[in-house]
């Protein structure tokens, strides 16, 4: 039986477990990491915490509704099983939600298509051959950044500040997006913290040779896969191969402990070319979007 539990309810010690230990593990659905990305959450639990789906939620005006926060890549169904089937959770959260926006993982396989399931991407790179062949395998427009890099006397270094890379996003990245609100870089600031903390998150920087931060990213490491959550190049100096020499940076470091690299995912095209042009591959996953609402109401989000 699948039971609709809100966080107070929630036996913690037993859903975190469920998470640590489940087929489709990911960082993004721990309690402590729920806690600080999102306005509230509650989960789905299946029987005694055999499988759990969290559930980051939202209320405007009298309308309590789902949505995907930022700072999180994925979520959806978390099992101790292999084989899970997906649709039991989906009409619970239809019957709990008029309206939702949510990601699945990309373990999760739902059975049948739907209207309410869009497929979405993401770039992941292997890195179970050393660097060096690795680099081998980068685009030729790649390897010309590496060397431009190095040309351009850029340096690397690790374990810089949260700040640092906070403003070089706000500053580049971030005008071109406004939606992301000054609320949303506090808690990105409070979440490098705790990751840094916990020893499960590292920042990368490059600078160049007159010590102008040129890029930084910020990189989550869960079990044998690093992801880049978060990272911004100097828009006004985009020639010199900075994202390309953090990357591979990234790379050469993570390689040898780690089996995944994943390049934190984009279905925008352009985005998506760009990280396949290191020798990256796609995996598909989906986002549940509907909306079971009259037409007035429907248009409470915009």
């Amino acid at each position: 039986m699948i039971q609709y539990l809100t966080r107070k309810q929630l036996d913690v010690s037993k859903y975190d477990y469920c998470i640590e230990n489940s087929m489709q593990s990911r960082m993004y659905a721990f309690s402590w990491y729920l806690d600080l990305v999102t306005d509230n959450w509650d989960v789905l639990v299946l029987n005694d915490y055999e499988a759990v789906m969290p559930i980051p939620w939202r209320r405007k005006f009298f309308i309590k509704y789902v949505y995907p926060p930022f700072w999180m890549l994925e979520l959806g169904v978390f099992s101790l099983k292999e084989s899970m089937e997906l649709a039991p959770f989906f009409e619970v959260l239809k019957d709990e939600f008029r309206f939702v926006e949510s990601r699945l993982n990309t373990a999760n396989k739902p059975a049948k298509t739907s209207q309410y399931l869009l497929n979405k991407e993401m770039q992941v790179l292997s890195l179970h051959l050393d660097h060096d062949a690795i680099v081998k395998n980068f685009r030729k427009d790649r390897q010309k950044d590496v060397a431009r890099a190095t040309t351009s006397a850029l340096k690397t270094q690790w374990g810089d500040a949260p700040e640092k890379l906070i403003h070089l996003f706000k500053n580049n990245v971030g005008l071109r997006t406004p939606q992301i609100t000054k609320t949303d870089y506090e808690v990105l600031h409070t979440l490098m913290n705790r990751c840094l903390l916990k020893k499960v998150g590292e920042i990368l920087s490059v600078y160049d040779d007159k010590d102008h931060l040129v890029a930084s990213g910020f990189f989550l490491m869960h079990k044998k896969t690093v992801t880049l959550l978060v990272s911004s190049t100097d828009f006004t100096n985009r020639k010199n191969g900075a994202n390309t020499l953090l990357i591979s940076s990234a790379i050469r470091k993570y390689q040898k402990d780690f089996d995944l690299f994943n390049f934190g995912g984009s279905s925008m095209p352009s985005i998506a070319k760009y990280f396949l042009s290191f020798g990256a591959e796609t995996r598909k996953y989906h986002q549940i979007k509907y909306h079971n609402l009259p037409y007035v109401l429907s248009l409470f989000k915009n």
